[in-house]
């Protein structure tokens, strides 16, 4: 139990422990991408040492920056999102910064609620998922003048900088690849698309590109089945159990492809010689299952990163870099659940 007539430590403490100076030290909390990580480091175990907790309350009113960057993400259920945010998280770590994670479910309505939560915590700048916000999330944004990037998708007319892939051209890519091997009975078995632009993009593209092809899906090949192995693999067995049955399912993620893959082999359907599978988003997995998946590849790693990257430029060096979008571009990748449909 610690002693209570002990002093509480200070900077100045913290700087003897590190032999560094208190300017230094404060330099560590305000300004941690100006020091060499040697440095960092040292005087990061100097405040466990010495137990320092500085007075945030007090900083962030004198305009100290808190070095903490908010992250928004729909969901913290789905591998996709666990790893563009560990690479984003390593990245702004190493620039000396902090990420407060929290999810909103797919409601837009409670995203905003979670947004206020971390501007009352001060945090120097805020990472959203997706282009789709409620109105009021951005003008909250604007009152602030806090730095924001949009994370995972990407568009060149977006409200705020934003990095990602472009989901259109994904989901073009994999109906094209479908298309190219002569397939015309086509399903499709798509997420959810409320308060997920993601999906919305995707479901819109896939659609247009079959019925630019001529191809109209009919409507009990049209399914609409939660993120989740287990629903979509009893939603495939469904489908799979119709006596007209297509050549191809394209999937809007891997996670729903991966469900009817199981369900393929539970109703004793070979992939890809009876029905090709292909999904969107090369998670991990998606290239040990068997059969490996058709799918393409949503570059989350280089997506985490070159977000961390703009959003801590952005809080550094705000007039040079207030406009930093790029777009990742997704990849096709032809795998073994794919083939020319049976004669």
């Amino acid at each position: 139990m610690p002693d209570k007539n002990t002093k509480k430590a200070d900077i100045f403490a913290v700087a003897r422990s590190a032999a560094v100076s208190p300017s230094t030290v404060s330099r560590y909390f305000n300004h941690p991408e100006l020091l060499k990580s040697t440095t960092r480091k040292r005087i990061d175990n100097a405040v466990r040492r010495t137990g320092y907790i500085r007075n945030r309350a007090a900083q962030t009113i004198h305009g100290i920056r808190s070095g903490t960057v908010g992250v928004l993400v729909p969901t913290l259920d789905h591998a996709i999102f666990a790893e563009v945010v560990q690479a984003l998280s390593d990245t702004v770590a190493a620039q000396g910064f902090t990420i407060l994670l929290s999810s909103h479910g797919y409601d837009l309505q409670r995203e905003y609620l979670i947004l206020r939560k971390f501007l009352e915590h001060r945090v120097d700048g805020v990472v959203l998922t997706g282009l789709e916000h409620d109105e009021a999330v951005f003008q909250l944004l604007d009152s602030q003048g806090i730095p924001c990037t949009l994370m995972w998708n990407y568009s060149n007319k977006s409200r705020f900088p934003s990095i990602g892939a472009d989901n259109q051209m994904a989901a073009k890519l994999i109906t094209d690849h479908v298309l190219s091997l002569g397939h015309r009975r086509v399903a499709c078995m798509l997420p959810p698309t409320d308060g997920n632009d993601r999906a919305l993009a995707r479901r819109d593209m896939i659609l247009a590109t079959l019925r630019a092809a001529g191809i109209t899906v009919p409507a009990h090949w049209s399914l609409q089945t939660v993120y989740s192995i287990s629903e979509s693999k009893k939603d495939a067995i469904a489908l799979f159990s119709q006596p007209d049955l297509p050549t191809a399912l394209i999937c809007g993620n891997d996670i729903l492809a991966t469900g009817a893959l199981y369900a393929a082999k539970a109703a004793g359907l070979n992939v890809p010689q009876d029905i090709s599978i292909v999904g969107i988003g090369d998670f991990k997995g998606s290239s040990d299952i068997e059969p490996t998946l058709t799918t393409v590849r949503m570059p989350a790693r280089r997506i985490g990163q070159e977000t961390g990257m703009a959003l801590v430029r952005a809080i550094v060096e705000p007039a040079e870099h207030s406009n930093e979008s790029l777009h990742c571009a997704p990849e096709l990748i032809i795998r073994q659940s794919s083939m020319r449909p049976r004669l």
